[in-house]
C-alpha cells in the first residue's frame, strides 16, 4: 500500500537504476502493532515534508514500513568490510532504503527504515531492532547535529508492538535514518572484491556524481575522490575529538563517503580525559579508543585506495604510487588541523611552538588529573568564579596565567578568546549516565521526562544553560565499568 502524496514526498531513487548486484528489492516487514514514539518536526520541514494532516495512526503505519510512501522502491543494500580489521561480506541486514528524496533546495537524502525486518543479507539476525536502541541513536545523532558534527539524522521512531530478543527481552522499533547517502568504504570493497572493473567505474562516477560533482571533470576524478573523501574524514574525526565523541565501531562498513557520523551502536561521549578511553564491549583490544580515531580513519582509507587502484591508472605501479603519496599526506594535513582545532577550543586562532607547548601541557594536565574533558574548557571560560580545588591548585593557576600570557602576546583580547572558546566548546555533551538514565525511564517506566529534556537542551549546546547544571555534572565514578553494546 501506498501513502498518497500530499505529504511532498519526491523519490528520486537513483540507486535502483545502478546495477542490481548492488542490492537487493525487500519490502520492509509488516509489524503488528505500531505506535508512533518520536517524530522529528524540525527535518520534516528541512526535508519539506507537511505531515500537519496525517493522523497518528497513518504516520505510525508509514514509519514501520506498513505502508510505503508513494514512489518509494525499497531495497536492501549490499557491501563488505572490514571488522576489526578482518575482511567480510555483509549487507543491510536490518534496514530497507525507501529512496532518495529530493528536497526543496535540491539535495538528496536516503530515507532508510532501520529495524525493518530480514532481508537477504541478514545472515543468522533477525532484521530487528530494540526501543531502547533506537532511541539511542536518535537522541546521540540529534545532538551531534547541533553541535556541528556531520551526521546521519532521525525522522521518527515508530514501536512495533514485538518483542526483540538480546541479552534481554526488548520492546521492537523502527527508526526512520535520514542522510545524505549510505554509500561507504565497504560498498566499494564489496565491487572490488565481488564485482568487476566495470561496475566498479560505473559506481564511481556515481558517487562523484552524487557527492562530489565538482570532481567530475578532474583529470584522474578516481584519485580526485580519494583526496576529498580523506579531507571529508579527516574533518569529522576533527570534529568528534573536539566534542569528546568515541564511535566505537570504526569498521570500513561504517565509514560513510560523505563523511557523516553514522552507525551509533556502541558510541559514548568522553568524561575524564584519557586518549585510550574506550566503552565498546566488543572492542576488547582497543582498537578504535578515542585517541586511535584518526589513525583508524588512515587505514580505512588505505582500504578505499585498494580498490580505487585499477581506475587511477592503468599501470598498476604507477596508480598505486600516486594513490600512496595521497594516503601519504595524511599525517601531515591531520596533524594541522588538529592543532588548529585545540586552538580554537582555547580562544586561540593561530598555533605555533608556544600555543602547541600550552595545548599539550593542558591535555597533559588533564589526563594525570583525571579531569573531565567538556567541562575543563567551560572552567577556563569562567576561571574566576571557579571554585573547584582541582582546579584551583597551583599547577592549573600557573596554566591558566601563561595562557593569559599568551592571549596577550597575540593581541587577543580575553572577550574574543571567550568567545572563539563558547563556538568550539559544548557547553552539554549527552552524558553516558544521563542517556542510560533517560533510556531506563522511558523503556522500563514510560517515563520521558529526561530524554525530552536532552533532546531539548540538546538543540542548544553551545549556549549556557543554567538551569540544567544538573546535565553538565559528570558521574561520581568517573564512568568507571561503564560499557556500550551495539543492539545488533
Amino acid at each position: 500500500m501506498t501513502l498518497q502524496n500530499h505529504i511532498g514526498w519526491n523519490f528520486n531513487n537513483s540507486y535502483a537504476q545502478l546495477s542490481e548486484k548492488l542490492f537487493a528489492k525487500q519490502l520492509p516487514a509488516a509489524v503488528p502493532n505500531p505506535k508512533m514514539v518520536y517524530f522529528n518536526d524540525e527535518l520534516a520541514k528541512t526535508l519539506g515534508l507537511d505531515f500537519s494532516t496525517v493522523s497518528e495512526n497513518d504516520k505510525a503505519q508509514l514509519f514501520s514500513g506498513n505502508l510505503l510512501p508513494i514512489g518509494a522502491v525499497p531495497i536492501a543494500q549490499a557491501y563488505a568490510g572490514h571488522q576489526f580489521g578482518h575482511f567480510t561480506m555483509l549487507g543491510d541486514g536490518r534496514a530497507i532504503l525507501l529512496g532518495e528524496h529530493l528536497s526543496p533546495n535540491n539535495k538528496l537524502f536516503d530515507i532508510q527504515l532501520k529495524g525493518s525486518g530480514q532481508t537477504p543479507y541478514s545472515r543468522r539476525g533477525d532484521g530487528k531492532a530494540t526501543l531502547r536502541s533506537m532511541l539511542r541513536e536518535f537522541l546521540i545523532s540529534e545532538a551531534m547535529y547541533h553541535m556541528g558534527v556531520p551526521t546521519s539524522r532521525s525522522l521518527a521512531i515508530v514501536s512495533t508492538g514485538e518483542k526483540v530478543y538480546r541479552e534481554e527481552v526488548h520492546e521492537g522499533a523502527v527508526l526512520t535514518r535520514v542522510m545524505s547517502s549510505h554509500i561507504r568504504v565497504g560498498t566499494f570493497e564489496y565491487i572490488s572484491n565481488f564485482l568487476d572493473v566495470a561496475t566498479l567505474q560505473e559506481f564511481t562516477h556515481y558517487v562523484i556524481q552524487r557527492h562530489y560533482p565538482e570532481l567530475a571533470e578532474n583529470a584522474n576524478s578516481p584519485l580526485a575522490l580519494l583526496k576529498a573523501v580523506m579531507n571529508k574524514q579527516m574533518d569529522l574525526v576533527i570534529n568528534w575529538l573536539r566534542v569528546g565523541f568515541i564511535h566505537g565501531v570504526m569498521n570500513t562498513d561504517n565509514m560513510s563517503i560523505a563523511g557523516e557520523t553514522f552507525d551509533y551502536g556502541p558510541c559514548a561521549f568522553m568524561n575524564n580525559y584519557h586518549p585510550d578511553t574506550v566503552f565498546s564491549s566488543i572492542d576488547v583490544q582497543g582498537r578504535y579508543a578515542f585517541g586511535k580515531q584518526p589513525g583508524i580513519v588512515q587505514w580505512n582509507l588505505v582500504c578505499l585506495t585498494e580498490t580505487l587502484i585499477p581506475l587511477i591508472d592503468k599501470d598498476t605501479d604507477k596508480a598505486v604510487k600516486m594513490a600512496q603519496e595521497v594516503i601519504n599526506s595524511f599525517p601531515a594535513i591531520y596533524q594541522e588541523k588538529w592543532w588548529q582545532m585545540n586552538g580554537l577550543k582555547l580562544g586561540l586562532t593561530t598555533v605555533s611552538d608556544n600555543e602547541k607547548q600550552l595545548i599539550e601541557e593542558l591535555l597533559s594536565w588533564m589526563q594525570n588529573n583525571q579531569a573531565d574533558y567538556t567541562n575543563t574548557y567551560l572552567t577556563i571560560a569562567n576561571y574566576p568564579q571557579q571554585t573547584d580545588e582541582k582546579y584551583t591548585a597551583p599547577d592549573f593557576a600557573r596554566w591558566y596565567q601563561r595562557w593569559e600570557g599568551i592571549l596577550k602576546a597575540n593581541n587577543i583580547s580575553l572577550t574574543s578568546a571567550l568567545n572563539t572558546m563558547q563556538q568550539h566548546n559544548p557547553e552539554l555533551i549527552p552524558r553516558n549516565h544521563l542517556v542510560e538514565k533517560a533510556l531506563d525511564d522511558v523503556c522500563l517506566q514510560q517515563d520521558n521526562i529526561l530524554f525530552d529534556e536532552l533532546l531539548k537542551t540538546g538543540k542548544t549546546p553551545y549556549q549556557a544553560q543554567p538551569n540544567y547544571k544538573h546535565l553538565q555534572t559528570p558521574p561520581p565514578d568517573g564512568d568507571k565499568g561503564y560499557k556500550t553494546f551495539c543492539g545488533t
